[in-house]
């Protein structure tokens, strides 16, 4: 393997060669293969170990390469369905740490943090509590598995973004079914360039002091009031969608038609609420955001 080659194929490749050693091999053995030199094949490796693909194991004198479990080749936006259930396997195994090299792995091949919450970890946030509502699993076991995705979202979350400071978001769960969802969402705007105002769980704070609260906290997140504000509050019955959009409508309203509300649930017929966006697509939804943003530029 010559010059001119690049990370992603000698990504590929090391995958390739590896994938079928349980001994592991040396840096040598794998250069030889790969047909690169050892120097620049040993700097890659030490690369590919900090991002999770290899580990090394020191036998006396000799360092061996051995590829962390989980690791595919992939090729994205193609494989997005084949990385969709084995995040699922993986998590119901309670293969913990396969679930953290597969999103690892798929990030370092192409895929973007967007598409892997809407194809991959959304699907999964859903088929965990159907599996709850199935009985098939317990409450211990639910919050086991929803705290691995929401891990899994933190190394979405830790990939470097330049904000744009015209593009906030205010992102509110109204239970704690939905919470797992929010964070989800505030990690999807979030490798999109929003600045991101995620405040979790706010059940506890479902009073009649609520919205004056909340006016507080939009006068400091977005105190010069540039660009656009969108207020996405997540919940699982009508009245927490209620609630919160009779309190956060009037401050809408006050604001003008640069601060717009989206409820993310499924109502019932019966429910009575305003707002700019109803719906329970997460795609929906960011879609449905940076077309409002770019038409109010």
């Amino acid at each position: 393997m010559g010059k001119g080659y690049s990370a992603e194929e000698i990504r590929e490749k090391l995958i390739s060669v590896l994938k079928d050693s349980e001994t592991g091999m040396s840096g040598v053995e794998i250069s030889d293969k790969m047909e690169i030199s050892r120097i620049t094949m040993t700097k890659y490796l030490k690369v590919f170990a900090v991002e999770g693909l290899v580990r090394q194991k020191n036998i006396g004198n000799m360092t061996l390469w051995f590829l962390e479990p989980g690791q595919e080749s992939f090729n994205f936006p193609d494989d997005y369905f084949k990385v969709a259930p084995l995040f699922l396997d993986y998590l119901i195994k309670g293969k913990e740490d396969q679930v953290y090299s597969l999103i690892r792995n798929s990030l370092h091949s192409g895929a973007t943090a967007n598409r892997l919450i809407i194809e991959v970890i959304s699907p999964t946030i859903e088929s965990v509590k159907n599996l709850f509502d199935e009985g098939k699993i317990g409450s211990a076991e639910q919050n086991l598995l929803r705290t691995i995705i929401s891990k899994s979202l933190q190394i979405l979350n830790q990939i470097p973004i330049v904000a744009d400071p015209k593009k906030n978001i205010v992102v509110i769960s109204a239970d704690f079914h939905s919470s797992l969802l929010a964070e989800a969402a505030s990690t999807a705007f979030h490798s999109d360039g929003w600045q991101v105002s995620h405040l979790g769980d706010m059940s506890s704070a479902i009073n009649v002091l609520f919205d004056l609260d909340f006016q507080k906290l939009v006068g400091k997140i977005w105190k010069q009031k540039p660009g656009i504000l969108i207020v996405l509050v997540f919940s699982e019955t009508d009245a927490g969608l209620n609630f919160f959009a009779d309190s956060i409508n009037p401050i809408k309203i006050k604001s003008g038609k640069r601060m717009k509300l989206i409820l993310c649930g499924n109502p019932s017929k019966k429910a009575k609420n305003s707002s700019d966006l109803l719906t329970d697509k997460l795609d929906e939804i960011i879609q449905w955001s940076q077309t409002v943003y770019q038409n109010l530029k």
